[in-house]
């Protein structure tokens, strides 16, 4: 068996169209470049992103259009997003039902068309625009209208149900336990499902924020007070139940497999912490809200924003940055707090007595070094005489300096350990390459990957390209020296049967009886080089 040729070291092979793109109709072109999910690069994706996004802001305008002091002066805007929805929903149905010929669920049947409108998935997106055409031809009261167009909610299907469906399938045969695992952390059984439910938290993550957030606006809270109560209910339950799923779930990572102690070493953990106070404060307010004044705890709600670490990198790579680089910063940090309370104690001694109130005592002459040091100079606190002006400007000056050193550290350290994590993207994608084939789950990690370390899409071809060639240069066995062959016993057995290979081919090409002649009359042969020939010469 000879090393693999570039031309086997590829990716897992796909199921594309294998057809000429130049002999394809223009159906088959349509179907591949805008819904074929067996492509990669297509349309595919992105349009059943936009169509999700789509149908979340039309339950979003739903629940709007039922306040009426927002829906009355912005009724024409509704109408118009309504219409807007109506009109891409509508292409998206003509454009599926046009491609179904094309589609490899339909195109085996004789009426791929018809197979197609009763589908289910057909049914839905039919149901998700019948509403608005129906008020056309028949009356149909408002408030049935919006229950009618809920039924929008319905094509979020079309992507729930493949995932399911892929879900069951890789979760075969394993515990309930098990199963709530991979729905909840990232696993190799975990699938679409699991990055469904990612988003749906992300979600809920930020319209609660933003609930918050809007709910300090003491016009929108008049209007939406109930709106709010309800939301932030919503949420809470949600996160509530995501809390419990993972710590119930968390014996099956590694490492935690007690019952009791793994389970609460997943809860001492910083994303279950956060997840913990993400619901802490509506418990502690609805349970001891008769003893105590609890209300200052609604602003904590603020930290639910902290969930959303958990599906970036970037907080994992910063983390790593800050303790790797903790000694230096320690230090920068030190000099600063010993370079502040340096000059509050000056500064109290120079201004205490031109101006008591203000340089009152030194912890409030620290506020005007800080303020100094950091270049924020808010104006509130600021020196009178001419020691404390002159001293301001020192002040200043180093400032500019001092309060550098930690961002530029942590800048310097963020950019060192991006490249050495690409650099270990590298050293992975070699090892997985090992076999010569890129697998599904392989790439799937890799663009993971690439993410993550923010990698465009023509960087990881680059290092895939570059990966394939040094491999196929570590195969190239002619190129090698000897003893490099000699100390890999793999390659010393393929460089065996390559030479082999070559020597039959000498002996059926050659002219046998001069061979012989020749070797025979001067003895070019020992006996047992002679006996080989006779060999593969049979």
């Amino acid at each position: 068996m000879t090393p693999p040729s570039s031309a086997q070291v590829t990716e897992a092979p796909d199921t594309s169209l294998t057809v000429n793109p130049d002999e394809q109709t223009f159906r088959q072109r349509a179907y591949a470049a805008l819904l074929d999910p067996h492509i990669e690069d297509n349309l595919h994706k992105p349009i059943e992103k936009w169509i999700g996004i789509l149908i979340v802001a039309n339950l979003l305008a739903l629940v709007l259009e039922n306040v009426n002091e927002i829906y009355t002066p912005y009724a024409k805007w509704f109408h118009y997003f309504d219409v807007f929805s109506v009109v891409i929903f509508t292409i998206e149905y003509l454009t599926r039902l046009y491609l179904a010929p094309e589609d490899h669920e339909f195109k085996r049947s004789s009426s791929p068309h018809l197979k197609y409108i009763r589908s289910p998935f057909a049914i839905i997106d039919l149901l998700a625009v019948a509403p608005f055409y129906l008020q056309a031809f028949i009356p149909v009261d408002l408030r049935a209208l919006r229950l009618l167009r809920l039924l929008r909610i319905l094509k979020l299907f079309r992507v729930l149900i493949p995932a399911w469906r892929e879900f069951v399938v890789a979760n075969r045969g394993r515990t309930f336990r098990q199963k709530i695992h991979a729905l909840v952390y990232p696993s190799e059984y975990g699938g679409e499902l699991h990055h469904l439910f990612d988003n749906f938290i992300a979600l809920w993550v930020v319209i609660s924020v933003v609930a918050v957030v809007l709910e300090s606006v003491q016009g929108i809270h008049y209007v939406l007070n109930i709106e709010f109560i309800v939301l932030d209910a919503l949420a809470v339950g949600i996160f509530t139940i995501e809390y419990c799923l993972r710590i119930y779930s968390s014996v099956e990572s590694p490492g935690m497999a007690h019952p009791i102690w793994g389970r609460l070493k997943q809860a001492k953990t910083l994303p279950s912490l956060i997840d913990l106070l993400a619901i802490m404060p509506f418990f502690l307010e609805a349970f001891l809200h008769h003893l105590l004044d609890l209300r200052f705890l609604r602003v904590f709600r603020l930290l639910r924003l902290l969930k959303l670490t958990r599906y970036t990198g970037s907080t994992k790579t910063l983390s790593i940055v800050v303790v790797r680089e903790w000694p230096v910063l320690a230090g920068s940090a030190f000099v600063m707090l010993l370079l502040v309370i340096l000059t509050a104690s000056l500064g109290y001694l120079f201004e205490h007595e031109a101006q008591p109130e203000k340089f009152e005592n030194i912890p409030q002459a620290i506020y005007w070094a800080v303020i100094t040091l950091a270049s924020v100079g808010y104006g509130d606190i600021s020196p009178v005489t001419p020691m404390g002006r002159l001293m301001t400007i020192i002040l200043a000056l180093l400032g500019i300096g001092i309060f550098a050193i930690p961002a530029a550290i942590l800048s310097s350290a963020f950019t060192d350990q991006l490249r050495i994590e690409r650099e270990a993207l590298k050293k992975s994608l070699h090892e997985m390459l090992g076999d010569g084939i890129l697998s599904e789950e392989e790439r799937e990690h890799l663009h993971h990957e690439a993410k993550r370390l923010h990698l465009s899409k023509e960087e990881v071809n680059q290092l895939i390209a570059q990966a394939r060639k040094a491999y196929e240069k570590e195969h190239d066995l002619q190129g090698m020296p000897l003893h490099k062959i000699a100390a890999n016993p793999e390659l010393a057995v393929e460089h065996f049967k390559h030479v082999l290979g070559e020597m039959r081919q000498l002996a059926l090409l050659t002219d046998l009886g001069k061979f012989d002649q020749i070797a025979a009359e001067k003895k070019r042969l020992t006996e047992g080089e002679q006996e080989i020939w006779l060999k593969l010469q049979s």
